[in-house]
């Protein structure tokens, strides 16, 4: 062969993804691309996504039209260089739908893992676990939020071997929504009490703005639990919370109100579909759900920040933020810069960074949890 061959496929955003439909094609055959450009674009039942190019050479081949529904590892496209005959890539494809047709005929039917409810320490809890090897990953959603906030994530960060595992809050998803008094002191004890059910006597903690403070918390209260922390657009550390979001989800109750609320997460206002509308109605339509974020509200956002440059002696920390954040702005990188926090600032994305630059986030984590663990 002349030169190297590089493929685009479905990838798996998150554990109980199946499949995707192809939305649009961001690039043609016979333009170059270079390492991280989105391609095409993949919609699932819960998000729109890109789909980033694994390294630099020219499309050469849309295998897939855009409407197409695709199941997980299925072929959309072929890179490659001059130097590759279009005869070379016609047998590649080829080879690649044989091997693809080969794997589905040994499937052995196991579905993936799938989100389920257990009662830990008297309290109904959802969360949805991977298994692996090594100190686990915890992942620890914001205000509001659940563990699907995590769809383009979880999966990603199970494929270097970790166990991952993600929970809702008290209060949130379809854990109970009985709260003691919402603070962050309760909810990370919530997370405490999770880590001994799953018999996590230490991890990795990831957490999303409020759950960022969440995971600081758990570092305060039990240091010995926390290998590390990965905070994302983190509440807790001095950056005030906009409260007319925190008021206005709070609040909304119909689809009209909901949406412009949603469009303040991202930096791009088009990952807000009419599905992630109608799917954040249906947890905050529970019964008690709306009692339980006003309670939150009061007891665990805005309140003083932590002292990161101390905590950051004690625990590996990284932070990553979107400089379009409108729910909590970024503070100035510089801040950080003589201390030992691992601080990365991603241009164009918001509050929902984990969602809107998902490759990259997971990159970072990737890589920051692969030093940990050769130190």
């Amino acid at each position: 062969m002349s030169g190297e061959i590089h493929k685009l496929t479905v990838p798996k955003w998150g554990l109980t993804m199946e499949r995707g439909t192809l939305a649009a094609w961001n690039r043609q055959p016979g333009d170059r691309v270079e390492t991280g450009d989105e391609v095409c674009d993949l919609e699932t039942e819960k998000i729109m996504g890109g789909i980033e190019s694994p390294v630099s050479g020219i499309l050469r081949r849309q295998v897939a039209s855009v409407g197409d529904v695709l199941p997980i590892g299925a072929l959309l496209g072929v890179i490659a260089d001059e130097s590759v005959s279009d005869a070379e890539i016609d047998a590649f494809i080829a080879d690649f739908k044989a091997d693809i047709a080969a794997e589905s005929d040994a499937d052995d039917g196991t579905p993936p893992p799938a989100p389920e409810h257990i009662e830990v320490a008297g309290r109904r809890v959802r969360h949805l676990a991977q298994p692996g090897q090594g100190t686990p990953i915890v992942l620890v959603h914001g205000f509001g939020g659940n563990l699907e906030n995590w769809i383009l994530n979880q999966a990603a960060l199970a494929a270097g071997g970790h166990p991952v595992a993600a929970l809702d809050l008290p209060g949130h998803g379809e854990s109970l929504k009985t709260l003691d008094d919402g603070s962050l002191g309760e909810l990370a004890s919530s997370v405490m009490a999770y880590m001994d059910f799953m018999g996590f006597k230490e991890a990795h903690l990831v957490g999303h703005s409020m759950g960022s403070a969440v995971c600081l918390m758990v570092q305060r209260q039990a240091p010995s639990r926390v290998k590390s922390l990965s905070l994302i657009a983190p509440a807790g550390v001095g950056q005030a919370v906009n409260n007319a979001y925190i008021q206005g989800f709070t609040n909304a109750q119909t689809r009209r109100e909901l949406k412009p609320v949603l469009e303040q997460l991202f930096a791009e206002p088009g990952f807000v579909s009419r599905q992630l509308v109608d799917d954040t109605l249906k947890y905050k339509r529970l019964e008690g759900m709306t009692a339980a974020l006003s309670a939150i509200a009061e007891r665990s956002l805005g309140h003083a920040g932590a002292a990161l440059p101390e905590l950051a002696t004690q625990v590996p920390l990284i932070m990553i933020w979107g400089a379009a954040d409108q729910v909590i702005p970024p503070p100035n990188p510089a801040q950080w810069a003589q201390t030992d926090v691992e601080f990365h600032l991603l241009e164009g994305m918001g509050h929902m960074v984990q969602v809107e630059a998902a490759a990259e986030v997971n990159r970072r984590i990737i890589d920051f949890l692969s030093r940990q663990q050769a130190s």
